[in-house]
Parts: C-alpha cells; sequence; structure tokens
C-alpha cells in the first residue's frame, strides 16, 4: 500500500515539502546541541527536565486517548467508530514516534537509550515505560496496519488481530500511568507527589486525544472525499466533554489539599503557577490560559446546541487541546521544579534552539501522521467506491 503514499495532488506535496525543511532545521538544531551538548538549552542544574520532556509528557497523553475509540468500536460494537479507528490506531503512532524522538533528543548522549536494554532495572519506572511505549507502538502499527490492508482487500482481518487490540487497551492505560508513575515516584518533589496525578493525566489524555483527532477528522474532511461521520465525531465529543470535567475537578482537588492543609512544600508550587512566588511570575498568564480555555471548552461541551454546532466544535476542541498542553507540559514541568527542594526560585524558559528542536520532531511526527493518513484515506475511498 506504500505506493498510495507517492501518489497525491500539489497541496500534498507542498505540505510534504514543508514538512520535510522543517524536520532539517530541527536537524541541524540538533546537531549542535549533539557536538556541544545541552548547554544551549535552557535546563540547568536546577531544572533538569525541560521542554522536550513536556512535549513527551503530552504526547504520550494523545496516544492514549486513542483508546477511546479502540474500546467502543472493538469491545462494544460501537459501528459508528468503524471509520475512525483507524485514524485513532495511525495517530498513537506518529505521537509515539514524537515521543520517542523527545526522548532521543533530551539525552545527552543518545547512545545511552541502549543501557535500558543492556543494564535492565525492573524497579525502575523508566524500564517499564521503555515496554509499554514501545510495545504499544508496536502494537498498533501492526493491527492498524492488517486491518487497513484486509479492508482494502474486502476481506475479514486475520484472527489474531483481535487479541492484539485486546491486549492494546491496557498497554494504552498503561503508557500513561506509567508515566505519570516517572513524576509522582520522586519524593522530593511536592508538586508531583500526589497519588491522583495518574488518574489527572489519564483524564487530560481522554480529552485531548480524541479533541485532536475530531480536528484531523474536519481537516480530513474538507482536503479528501473521505468524510469520518458527523455521529462518530459527536460521540467523540462527549467524551471529549466528561474527560475535560474530570481533568478540571482534579485540579480543583489538587488546589484544596494544597490551600487548604497549607503545608509549605507542596504550596509554593501551585503558588508560583497561579499567582507567582517571589516576584516570580512567568507561569501565571500561561496557566490562567489554560484554565480558561478548558473551562470555556467544557461550558460549550456540556451545551448540546454549542456541541451540536459543526462550525464551533473544531474550536472548542482546540481550546481543550491546547489547555491541556499548558496545563500538563508546561505546567507540569515548571510546577513540579520551581521552587527547587533547596526553596531556590530558578525559571526555566526554552531556548531558541530547542524550540526548533522540538518543531522538527513535531514535523517527524506529522510527516509519519500524514503518510499514514493518506494511507488510510484513500484505501477507504478506494473501498468506498
Amino acid at each position: 500500500m506504500l505506493e498510495i503514499a507517492i501518489k497525491g495532488s500539489k497541496k500534498y506535496w507542498l505540505w510534504i515539502v514543508l514538512l520535510l525543511a522543517v524536520m532539517g532545521a530541527g536537524g541541524l538544531a540538533y546537531v549542535d546541541q549533539f557536538l556541544n551538548g545541552l548547554q544551549i538549552t535552557g535546563m540547568s542544574r536546577d531544572v533538569s527536565w525541560g521542554f522536550y520532556i513536556a512535549n513527551f509528557t503530552f504526547l504520550v497523553g494523545v496516544a492514549a486517548g486513542g483508546v477511546m475509540v479502540v474500546i467502543p468500536y472493538y469491545l462494544h460494537d460501537y459501528e459508528r467508530f468503524h471509520r475512525i479507528t483507524i485514524l485513532g490506531e495511525f495517530l498513537a503512532v506518529a505521537c509515539l514516534i514524537m515521543c520517542l524522538l523527545f526522548i532521543v533528543v533530551d539525552l545527552g548522549q543518545p547512545i545511552r537509550m541502549l543501557n535500558v536494554l543492556l543494564y535492565p532495572t525492573p524497579h525502575s519506572m523508566l524500564f517499564y515505560d521503555m515496554i509499554v511505549l514501545n510495545g504499544y507502538l508496536f502494537l498498533n502499527i501492526l493491527v492498524g496496519w492488517k486491518v487497513l490492508e484486509a479492508e482494502r482487500n474486502q476481506v475479514e482481518p486475520v484472527w489474531w488481530t483481535k487479541p492484539l487490540v485486546l491486549i492494546s487497551i491496557p498497554f494504552a492505560i498503561g503508557i500513561h500511568t506509567v508515566t505519570a508513575y516517572l513524576y509522582c515516584g520522586l519524593p522530593g518533589r511536592g508538586f508531583w507527589l500526589t497519588a491522583i496525578l495518574a488518574p489527572r493525566f489519564l483524564a487530560s489524555a481522554f480529552a485531548a486525544g480524541p479533541a485532536f483527532l475530531i480536528i484531523l477528522c474536519y481537516i480530513i474532511r474538507k482536503f479528501t472525499k473521505f468524510d469520518p461521520g458527523w455521529e462518530a465525531m459527536q460521540t467523540l465529543s462527549k467524551i471529549v466533554c466528561y474527560a475535560i470535567i474530570a481533568n478540571l475537578f482534579f485540579f480543583a482537588c489538587e488546589c484544596f489539599v494544597v490551600y487548604y492543609s497549607g503545608i509549605p512544600s507542596h504550596l509554593a508550587h501551585t503558588q508560583y503557577l497561579l499567582f507567582g512566588l517571589h516576584g516570580h511570575n512567568m507561569m501565571v498568564p500561561w496557566m490562567w490560559s489554560a484554565l480558561i480555555l478548558m473551562g470555556v471548552g467544557a461550558i460549550f461541551l456540556v451545551i448540546p446546541k454549542l456541541r451540536n454546532n459543526k462550525a464551533l466544535l473544531p474550536v472548542t476542541c482546540a481550546m481543550v487541546f491546547f489547555g491541556a498542553w499548558i496545563d500538563k507540559a508546561l505546567g507540569m514541568i515548571a510546577g513540579g521544579f520551581v521552587p527547587s527542594p533547596l526553596h531556590h526560585v530558578r525559571e526555566y524558559a526554552p531556548t531558541l534552539q530547542e524550540g526548533i528542536i522540538a518543531l522538527g520532531v513535531y514535523g517527524a511526527g506529522f510527516f509519519v501522521l500524514t503518510i499514514l493518513y493518506k494511507l488510510a484515506t484513500t484505501v477507504k475511498e478506494e473501498v468506498r467506491g
């Protein structure tokens, strides 16, 4: 089916060239980082995780959100998701590739990745993170490809695809749960030291992932002849609605515990994010923007008349998506590292080169996503024709 990827309109090839240019710029910036080290980034002794890990954390959630399409279709025979299940699986593939690339660029020496395999440490969360990330990536590639191939040949998928789909469901939940454990397993960071972090991560994942999938469905409807189906998008919007409300509720629970208990080591982090600390308030406008975006998005999704508005729905999903990105990417990193365990306030901001490298990773992810979606939509158009 790969021959489909080399056939496309002028707009398709312009988009491919643009992505290749972004990837090239990111690659050149990474060469500089590889030669000169992480000193080109804004990270420091006090802030050892930065923009790379922030995006990794968020994209793991977007990948996990694809399970919200898989579960209704494969476990409950929800036929309306038949057209978009493959889109959710391929979105997970692209996001997981970006996740792995962000881990690569975050390492000073990428060869150190092999230490996880050469010196396995089962008591470390990183060991299990490696297993679930690569396992979920492999499962989605294999299942998505075989199901799409069977659809093109108009035959039933091979029998072993269904068991692999069932295995992929706990893997989807596991990739974000283990990522949350990487954070809340660090007792020296009060902001992350909470048992509700994993449920909060999953709630934001089940909001951001389907929200982005709805936006992609709109793009597919505009630039291809394939229609993912309005009923499926409506069902996804309800999932986004409940998930983002749960995420906001969990955040409110965190704020209650922090401010009611008044424990200084926990209070300082939330205070820094929402109101600033000792004159340092770089994150305050970002966090309030995130809360407003998620809150307004939740209101729009709760009201049926607004949720059913075809012109407003993609805007609402974009609000939820970017609000979740600020909250879980920027806020999670900044809130955990500022202030330090020694109560020093050292704010972090990514450098220009960090941003270019991150754009290069996103370019690679969208390149993979474009190719996979080109295959999926073309095959479905052929079968329908």
